[in-house]
């Protein structure tokens, strides 16, 4: 078996993983990462580890339903661990691991990018909404 090199080996990992390609796991990642409460969590996570109660208060609007799914999804992600301390009560601890660490720029550029042009957006959707339904 010939050895390949570092350009070789990332060629190959880049056709691999198409998220183009309707079979490619990477598309199932990018479903998680476009969720709303689970680029919330992980922004909350950023500086620093936080019990779910205040993750629940941070995060305005989200059931304790879909927290504990999105936490769940990303702890299964490898994106948050959960540390259980036992004390009465018992205390769960939320932290972002490397690979959610890892990806926090991207998350906190697009998280500024959306707070800085929501004026933007918001006029856009006035326009197009006027254009569809033009008052008489």
């Amino acid at each position: 078996m010939a050895t390949r090199t570092a350009a070789e080996r990332r060629e190959e990992a880049r056709q691999r993983y198409n998220a183009y390609v309707a079979t490619c796991p990477s598309r199932k990642l990018l479903d998680t990462l476009s969720d709303k409460w689970v680029s919330l969590a992980l922004t909350a996570l950023a500086h620093g580890p936080l019990r779910y109660s205040e993750l629940a208060r941070t995060i305005a609007g989200v059931s304790q339903k879909m927290l504990t799914q999105t936490l769940r999804t990303m702890e299964r992600d490898g994106l948050v661990s959960r540390t259980v301390t036992l004390s009465v009560p018992v205390r769960v601890d939320y932290r972002l691991t490397p690979l959610g660490e890892d990806l926090m720029p991207l998350l906190e550029a697009i998280k500024r990018w959306a707070e800085v042009h929501m004026e933007d957006v918001e006029a856009a959707r006035e326009a197009y909404d006027r254009r569809l339904d033009p008052e008489p």
